[in-house]
């Protein structure tokens, strides 16, 4: 049991590293990694060392992500609690940088089969393999990652450099994701959500637990430390799902069959981490039903939980080190004699598109699939809290939300999803969906009113999401990106901007320029409408006829844009589109008009919707003046209608008499 304040951070932190030792010990005699290579072997220094490093440097990152995210959630700036946090985080990112350097150097030494050296040669090859060597890269950033936060969570005083940090660490962890099983297999995409989104749950999870126990040890009264356990509950549960639902999809990728679960390493190490995740939800479900409602007369059983959760923690990222170095059982990497599309793509040329394969093709992309699930989730459970509340709200709006929402997901997960990376045509036609369809559902159903009237406000001075999401619509940077004007010309520009400079190229290769693509659009568009029929917080909007024009000169820019790709005779990324192999379809070029068409022509719909929704809105408005204006008039007891009367019958006096 952990017993004085003094010690249960240091006793949390050692059974961490203890339990994370285990982890890897096991993980590496299960998994096979333990067994020296028949080519090439790298010594037993170096195959115990590598792991021990990776494994130190995941947890110090996990405990200073979810330290920050929990700081900038859970806790009060300015008290001890808050500072302590930060604390916490600062010290595991400096050791999260040497533990990151030595992983570094290890790794580099393990690929090249090189001596460490300190001579001018080992420094030449060492720069070039993290300048050059995507892996090196990939392992640079997130130190340099590390390296920023050691120094920069030291001036950290306020939720909001908490937030930044925090943002920068959860930036750190993509480099890991890109780096990992699968990175150039078909399954790449799903293979780098997955992994991201995992080591992204385990960092709420784990340094949130961490940071829990610091807290605590800082707080004096009961009822703060209910407060602040039940906020980490909160956070821990969306962690736990994010975790299962991640190593899930990471499983199924990799393992293939049921039989492979148990005649493989890798398989029977993903089998104790679900068993280690199980357990670790059992142990939330204990902490949620009798722990938190009961806090002071269950704080032995707390604490008790606590030391369990923290070995299991340990031992379940020792697993994960160990299971990074395990083959897997089964691999969707081409062989043979490779296609133009698997060499660009990783994956086979999908068949030619029918009608047919439009509402039958499924290729999920994780993160979107997750995203469309919250949004319509909170949605509904907002409506339903006003529901049991008395309130009401529309029943159009949440319509339209959840339309927005369904057509979100069946663009990042259906046909368009599976087919925009061959054809030039479908990824215009995603695109005008995603920056045009999509805001004009989601912006009539106002979710930032429903969060600030489902969402109770905080009593200290901590933000949720309810103050996180009014915070940042208030700020003066969403002010200005949101400006009308501002908002229209980032609408219009993005084409120009996206699709004539090396962004297109960008966003069509690479993975993270793909998901940057998506939130680039669908906020440029969402801002745009906002600005046009908007009910959310926001700034001074244009009156009625204005909004119109607005409409009308921003629109007439996509018409020239899409003009100009169905008059072009050059192929954007013709050694992409161009070089694909296709046999069936429009010819690349022909196939890019066609895109300059649906460009030009699939913004009338969405136009219309909105001209006739401002329209409406514009009646409304009018229509609730002449009503306050009849109510003031019938208050004065119709004196400003005889006033104008008397007006009337001076002017006609002034032209009798001049007569």
């Amino acid at each position: 049991m952990l017993t004085t304040k003094s010690t249960r951070f240091t006793i949390a932190v050692t059974l961490l590293v203890l339990g994370l030792a285990l982890g890897i010990l096991t993980g590496m005699f299960v998994g096979g990694a333990a067994t020296p290579s028949q080519l090439g072997d790298v010594g037993d220094l170096l195959r115990w060392s590598a792991p021990s490093f990776r494994g130190l440097n995941d947890v110090a990152e996990a405990i200073t992500v979810g330290s920050l995210i929990f700081a900038a959630f859970a806790l009060n700036p300015g008290t001890k609690a808050f500072t302590s946090a930060l604390f916490t985080a600062a010290i595991s990112a400096a050791v999260w940088a040497l533990a990151g350097t030595a992983y570094l150097v290890a790794t580099y030494l393990t690929i090249t089969g090189s001596t460490l050296s300190l001579d001018q040669k080992f420094a030449d090859q060492f720069y070039l393999f993290i300048t050059d060597i995507q892996l090196g890269q990939m392992l640079a950033l997130n130190l340099l990652a590390a390296f920023t936060l050691a120094v920069l969570i030291l001036f950290a005083r306020k939720l909001f450099g908490a937030a930044v940090c925090a943002a920068i660490g959860l930036a750190g962890i993509v480099p890991i994701a890109l780096s990992g099983h699968a990175a150039g297999s078909a399954s790449h995409s799903m293979a780098v959500n997955a992994l991201g989104l995992h080591i992204v749950g385990i960092s709420i999870w784990v340094g949130g637990l961490v940071a829990l126990v610091v807290a605590l040890s800082m707080m004096e009264e009961v009822d703060d430390r209910r407060v602040i356990t039940t906020r980490y509950s909160t956070l821990a549960l969306a962690a736990f799902a994010l975790v299962a639902i991640s190593g899930f999809s990471s499983a199924q990728i990799r393992i293939g069959s049921f039989e492979n679960i148990f005649a493989t390493g890798y398989g029977q190490l993903a089998l104790l981490k679900t068993i280690a995740l199980l357990a670790l939800g059992f142990i939330g479900a204990i902490h949620r039903r009798r722990v938190i409602k009961n806090f002071k007369d269950k704080s032995k059983l707390f604490w008790n939980l606590i030391t369990t959760e923290v070995i299991i923690f340990g031992a379940a990222m020792g697993l994960g080190t160990a299971l990074a170095r395990t083959p897997t059982p089964t691999s969707d990497y081409p062989t043979g004699t490779l296609t133009p599309a698997e060499i660009l793509t990783g994956s086979k040329l999908p068949p030619e598109p029918t009608v047919l394969t439009w509402f039958t093709t499924f290729k999920p992309d994780l993160i979107w699939l997750l995203v469309t699930a919250s949004l319509a989730g909170f949605y509904i459970a907002g409506v339903r809290r006003l529901k049991l509340r008395g309130d009401t709200w529309s029943v159009g709006r949440t319509i339209s939300w959840l339309s927005g929402v369904a057509l979100l997901f069946y663009v990042t997960n259906g046909y368009f999803n599976a087919y925009e990376q061959y054809l030039f045509s479908v990824h215009m036609l995603a695109h005008m969906l995603l920056t045009m369809g999509v805001p004009v559902l989601l912006v009539p159903g106002a979710p930032v009113t429903l969060l600030a009237r489902a969402v109770a406000k905080r009593q200290d001075d901590s933000r949720g999401v309810r103050e996180w999401v009014l915070w940042a619509v208030h700020t003066k940077y969403a002010q200005f990106i949101s400006h009308p004007i501002v908002a229209a010309l980032l609408f219009a520009s993005s084409l120009v901007v996206f699709y004539f400079t090396p962004i297109f190229n960008w966003a069509t290769r690479e993975h993270v320029g793909h998901e940057w693509m998506i939130v680039h659009f669908v906020i440029t568009g969402y801002l745009f409408v906002q600005a046009l029929i908007g009910v959310d917080p926001g700034p001074t909007r244009f009156g009625y006829p204005q909004r119109l024009i607005l409409l009308i000169a921003t629109l007439a820019f996509h018409a020239f844009f899409g003009l100009a790709l169905m008059t072009g005779d050059t192929l954007l990324l013709a050694d992409w589109f161009g070089a694909m192999g296709r046999t069936w379809g429009q010819t690349p070029l022909a196939d890019q008009q066609t895109g300059g068409g649906i460009a030009w022509g699939i913004g009338e719909l969405p136009t219309a919707a909105l001209t006739i929704i401002v329209a409406i809105q514009w009646a409304r408005s009018d229509e609730r003046d002449a009503k306050r204006l009849d109510r003031a008039s019938d208050r004065s007891g119709n004196e400003d209608l005889s006033e104008y009367n008397r007006m009337l019958e001076r002017l006609a006096q002034r032209k009798e008499d001049s007569r």
